[in-house]
């Protein structure tokens, strides 16, 4: 199984893209860890938010791999704890399909992603930076790896 994720949003601070580089390496062999930046749709004075939502939404479809179980990131989502979390990570690889993990942007998710996905999942009840959810994404996923790995970067 390899994973996407797909953010609406470009450039991240160094400090951050470095974060994920290093999760994703360590991913590299358990959880292939891609990471697509979507641009997000064009929001200004006289600009209607709905089209930019709309965009954004095309090009999130767009980078969906085919076939993939999609988990939208939300805070209505469903949480998670670290083991719980391993334990769906589990469930994930016994589908046999790809996975891809959609973070929207400024306003959330445009519908089509939206009503796309098979399940939501929640970070926790604050609303965090977009771009830190990215990491955020990627250090879980190495920790249910981890658990599901026995590996000791796990310790409660």
């Amino acid at each position: 199984m390899k994973a996407r994720l797909i953010a609406v949003g470009e450039r991240p601070p160094a400090w951050l893209a470095e974060g994920f580089a290093e999760y994703s390496k360590r991913l590299a062999r358990e959880l292939p860890l891609e990471l697509v930046e979507v641009a997000p749709g064009w929001r200004g004075k006289g600009r209607d938010t709905a089209r930019a939502l709309h965009e954004e939404g095309e090009r999130v479809l767009a980078a969906l791999p085919k076939n993939a179980w999609v988990v939208a990131l939300d805070g209505r989502g469903k949480l998670y704890s670290s083991e719980q979390l391993a334990e769906r990570l589990a469930a994930w690889r016994l589908q046999g399909r790809d996975l891809a993990l959609l973070i929207g942007g400024p306003e959330g998710h445009a519908p089509e992603p939206w009503s796309r996905a098979d399940e939501r999942w929640a970070l926790g009840p604050m609303t965090l930076p977009h771009m830190l959810v990215r990491l955020l994404v990627a250090e879980q996923l190495y920790r249910a790896c981890s658990i599901l790995g026995k590996h000791p970067y796990h310790r409660v």
